[in-house]
């Protein structure tokens, strides 16, 4: 899988890099290594650990509570905004903190209560590697921070609120002063679009390398967390587990290495992002829950028949323990994850985002379970189905329709997006640009879509699908045809309960509703249109875009 590419341009600050599909690959080679690591080793200045990578890298770690104290590069302080160090979560507290040196690594372990976290330097290169392992619930880690001083780097990105002063949701959504929004959340990226998250002044980039996610929840297709930069400074995160709009429970376990990486304006090293990050001067350190490469297996597909080439499709495999994903080849549908721990694993095929297959498959240790080509059933897929009229394809995003793209880094409230209101009609060539996005109960609620139908069409019952991808307070569409029949108020389907529309995420759990509407209900006029009226049902949310909403997949009247 590949994500977006570019180059610094003078003091701006880009996302760059391939998403690798979560695997496992050796670490083939350091990063901006220098030509004499003569200075590579560690001391102590009483408070905190400092240990030199013999490159342009020397960094502090806390002896008390394991924080990240200090990040000198080529002389210059990276490390601290508002007086807060960078760590795990907010900061662990007192902690047992250790140093050790094995020829060219350096390991710092950090021990709190069931929690193990570890920074590790290498020599000659101007990384920091690290891991956490999160045993149980008994501490709170979801995250870590790097908190970077500000005026480093330029700060107007979608996920900058520095230049938005007017706090217009939560405390954490912000407006400027012409319109547009801001906030931490408005990332645009999947974890599977990035590899790499951080800033480029052109001369020196700061990054956080994500780690393969193994031990995360959510999936391939999860947005979360990546950075953000305010007046007093900027933060770059590697989420251990995030709750907003989540579809999955936590699993824990070791998560890493992720590394934060410092370059001369480049991207990070390749070898940096090539899947898990496995190192095998990693194996004999002694962390906590590592599992090295010989320890591993893959699934390998020999290809996927019954897709649409139209889309990408993924393949996914999770468990409690571990979750993995890989792209399907275009050409034929072939797709191999390595680098994964052993298991029985749901295996689900995506066209898009929308799962049209699912299997289980075994993997064991040092071993490839290769599966013979999955046949995606007809069936399985929506867009396969007869129908009278469709307003946009399935494919388990509402991408097409209306202030769809912006959404995932902007506030439905932002000056860019065009009005929620405005009715569809078929046959328009405009349905599903005209057919916004999300749908709220104080919105816009009501919108309706005109339509026609031949004589033999009236005449008989026909099946009304709406597909979501997520919802906000239980929101969910009740209809209404030709203002003569109504239908039922559905049950509200299993969906995350933190906000979603509003903080860049349409990513919840993909439902279909569907209703049987009878042959009473349609015009018999033919040249008359008929109405379809939806509104969003539901008595929980508060008002405006915090009222209950949707995000709309497709519609489609069958025939």
């Amino acid at each position: 899988m590949s994500g977006s590419t570019g180059r610094p341009l003078g003091r701006r600050t880009f996302v760059l890099g391939s998403a690798a599909a979560a695997g496992t690959a050796a670490l083939t080679g350091p990063l901006a290594t220098t030509a004499s690591a003569a200075s590579f080793g560690w001391s102590d200045d009483g408070s905190n650990y400092v240990v030199d990578t013999g490159a342009s890298l020397v960094f502090k770690v806390s002896k008390t509570n394991g924080d990240l104290t200090s990040l000198v590069y080529k002389g210059t302080e990276y490390q601290g905004y508002g007086g807060k160090n960078s760590h795990v979560e907010s900061g662990l507290g007192t902690s047992t903190v250790t140093i050790a040196q094995s020829g060219s690594t350096i390991l710092v372990s950090v021990a709190y209560g069931t929690l193990k976290h570890y920074y590790a330097a290498r020599s000659g290169e101007n990384n920091v590697y690290l891991w956490t392992n999160k045993a149980d619930a008994s501490v709170t880690a979801t995250r870590y921070i790097v908190r970077v001083k500000a005026g480093l780097f330029l700060n107007d990105e979608p996920d900058s609120y520095t230049y938005a002063p007017t706090v217009i949701e939560s405390a954490d959504v912000f407006e400027k002063s012409d319109g547009q929004t801001r906030a931490k959340h408005y990332s645009k990226l999947r974890v599977m679009d990035y590899s790499y998250i951080g800033w480029t002044t052109g001369s020196v980039g700061l990054w956080i390398v994500r780690s393969n996610h193994e031990k995360a929840s959510g999936g391939p297709f999860y947005r979360s967390l990546l950075r953000h930069q305010s007046a007093d400074g900027g933060g770059l995160y590697e989420i251990l587990y995030y709750g907003e709009n989540q579809t999955e429970s936590e699993r824990y376990g070791l998560q890493g290495p992720y590394v934060i990486a410092l370059t001369d304006g480049g991207a990070p090293s390749s070898s940096l992002y090539a899947g898990t990050l496995t190192t095998s001067w990693a194996d004999s350190l002694g962390i906590s829950g590592y599992v090295s490469a010989s320890g591993r297996g893959r699934v390998a597909g020999v290809g996927i028949s019954g897709r649409d080439t139209a889309y990408a499709y993924t393949v996914g495999l999770a468990n409690s323990a571990a979750q993995y994903w890989g792209s399907a080849r275009a050409s034929d549908g072939y797709f191999s994850v390595a680098g994964m721990l052993p298991g029985t694993y749901t295996l689900t095929v995506f066209k898009g985002e929308l799962a049209v297959y699912t299997t289980s498959v075994s993997v064991s240790a040092g071993a490839t379970t290769t599966l013979n080509t999955i046949a995606v059933p007809s069936s399985n897929d929506p867009s396969n189905a007869s129908a009278i009229w469709r307003i946009n394809n399935w494919d388990g995003t509402p991408g097409g329709f209306k202030n769809a793209d912006l959404m995932t880094y902007a506030h439905p409230s932002d000056v860019r997006a065009a009005s929620w209101t405005g009715n569809v009609v078929i046959g328009s060539g405009t349905e599903t640009s005209a057919f916004p996005c999300y749908l709220w109960k104080d919105v816009n609620s009501g919108i309706i879509v005109y339509f026609k139908l031949t004589a033999a069409q009236a005449a008989a019952a026909h099946t009304l699908r709406i597909g979501v991808t997520t919802a906000y307070a239980n929101g969910r569409p009740q209809v209404v045809v030709n203002d003569t029949w109504t239908s039922a108020v559905p049950s509200p389907p299993t969906q995350p309960s933190t906000r979603s529309l509003t903080v860049g995420s349409y990513r919840g759990n993909n439902y279909t509703f569907t209703y049987s509407v009878p042959a009473s209900a349609w015009l018999t006029d033919t040249s008359a249109y008929n109405t379809l009226k939806i509104y969003v049902a539901s008595g929980s949310g508060t008002t405006s875009f915090l009222s209950a909403g949707t995000s709309v997949d497709a519609i489609d009247l069958l025939a």
